[in-house]
């Protein structure tokens, strides 16, 4: 199986404020004159990761990663204000005209590839190409499988952790539920439905167990933004109208695209990718059999690595 490319460090960091609030850490590596490429992380609420940038070939890719408002290095850490999937999209925007950039290929995993696909479908002649893993699709569905029927069929267990700190009387929302929590005077139990909301993806989104995962999910700074943030979006649907990205997928039907997507992904079930992928045929679906829906999973990391060769074969300007 193919690894990630060794780790490198970006030649470029930027610090570009977006309105009278946000400022995105944005940073730039491997060719300048490469292929442009944008890593959209996943979350809503992670931030990017020190390896989010070994799934390109730093000799053919232009690799431009960032923050999303409220999250990692951007500030201030865990907005809520001015904080919504329309304000990511014009955020994306910018950065591409900061930049310099006229077409970049899209990188997303779950709930970027949600923002990859609403980017492109706002922007679609300002795109090469998508890179998708583990489609998340926004759609109402697609919440309620993750956060309150669907995967907790499969962990029964850890959805019962996942419940734990909550009221019992908000248990059929768990998502209200920890947006209740949230409100809360009692820091300290903020803090512990923050670690049992990442937790819960965590348990849930590997074929096998990865502690190094867990524990690197449930850490206090990161853990704190990604509850804040991910409650924020999804109690309100994304802050996407309903089935909305099937309804646009025609302004993307020219642009190329690879699908990504685990067999045995209990977060994003399968299902999310064969919809898209009927809407959207000119993509290509690639079912990795050994496979949840972390990008940390050995097979994953392999098809996800090929596929952005592949996309530099296509995209390369001879």
């Amino acid at each position: 199986m193919l690894p990630l490319y060794p780790e490198i460090k970006p030649y470029a960091r930027h610090e570009l404020k977006v309105d009278d609030t946000h400022t995105l850490y944005v940073d730039e590596s491997g060719e300048l004159d490469g292929i442009p490429v944008l890593f959209v992380h996943g979350g809503p609420g992670s931030g990017c990761e020190y390896d989010s940038r070994g799934f390109f070939d730093p000799e053919k890719y232009r690799i431009i990663l960032f923050d999303q408002r409220g999250c990692g290095r951007s500030t201030p850490h865990g907005e809520l204000s001015a904080n919504t999937t329309s304000d990511l999209v014009a955020d994306i925007e910018r950065i591409r005209e900061f930049l310099g950039v006229e077409r970049w290929l899209l990188f997303g995993g779950g709930w970027g590839v949600t923002l990859s696909l609403v980017y492109a479908e706002t922007h679609p002649d300002h795109v090469s190409g998508l890179v998708l893993r583990g489609a998340l699709l926004g759609r109402q569905q697609d919440i309620d499988w993750m956060y309150r029927e669907g995967a907790s069929r499969f962990f029964p267990d850890h959805f019962e952790d996942f419940l734990r700190p909550i009221a019992s009387e908000d248990r059929g929302d768990p998502v209200l539920g920890y947006s209740h929590r949230l409100e809360g005077a009692d820091e300290l139990a903020r803090m512990a439905a923050a670690k049992a909301w990442s937790r819960w993806e965590a348990d849930a989104g590997t074929l096998h167990p990865n502690p190094r995962l867990t524990r690197h999910m449930t850490s206090s700074h990161r853990a704190m933004a990604r509850y804040r943030v991910g409650v924020h979006y999804l109690s309100q649907g994304c802050f996407l109208e309903d089935n909305q990205i099937l309804k646009n997928v025609g302004a993307i039907a020219h642009i190329p695209g690879i699908i990504v997507h685990g067999r045995f992904d209990m977060l994003c079930p399968l299902q999310s990718a064969y919809d898209l992928h009927a809407a959207w045929p000119v993509a290509e679906l690639h079912i990795i059999r050994e496979a949840g829906h972390s990008a940390t999973e050995p097979a994953l990391i392999d098809a996800l690595v090929r596929a952005t060769r592949d996309m530099a074969r296509r995209l390369s300007i001879t």
